[in-house]
């Protein structure tokens, strides 16, 4: 994890009390700022000071609520490789650009491996990813063959990201 913290410069700057205001806040991140300044025992304007950093710095990218998919009939996941007929730069900007146009689709990662793209969907039922995949994805610039893995269950789905 030194590299990715070398990365953006923050090796020197970058403490244990950094570390554990960005893990505190990755866990609760509607904590306040006066116990979580205890918790890293600081006093409340220092620890202000160091979130307003890494807030800055773009260690911390923004907060977010967590929500229920299945509440929101959106509990229906499946994965989806992608093959693209075409991998020059142009055809993978014009994928990337049309693919996150897609409300469906929860993550896009490019792959190094035997195809190009694994795409995170989520829908409310199986009948609406068939839609998904033939109205959306099927459609998207230069896709050539996609496969499907349907979730039966999530057993992780995290977002927390380890803190050095």
């Amino acid at each position: 994890m030194t590299y990715g913290l070398l990365k953006w410069g923050l090796d020197s700057i970058m403490d244990k009390i950094d570390r554990k205001i960005l893990q505190n806040l990755q866990d609760d991140a509607r904590i306040t700022m006066t116990k979580l300044s205890q918790i890293v025992g600081l006093s409340k304007t220092p620890c202000l000071e160091r979130v307003r950093r890494l807030e800055s710095s773009g260690v911390i990218c923004g907060y977010h609520a967590r929500l229920d998919p299945e509440k929101l009939d959106a509990g229906h996941v499946s994965f989806v490789q992608v093959t693209l007929d075409d991998t020059t730069s142009q055809a993978l900007d014009e994928f990337n650009a049309a693919v996150g146009k897609l409300p469906a689709v929860q993550a896009c990662h490019m792959i190094a491996g035997g195809f190009d793209y694994l795409l995170k969907v989520r829908t409310d039922n199986i009948g609406s990813y068939r839609h998904v995949l033939g109205e959306g994805i099927a459609k998207l610039p230069h896709v050539q063959q996609t496969s499907t893995f349907v979730v039966m269950e999530t057993v992780i789905d995290s977002m927390a990201v380890p803190v050095p």
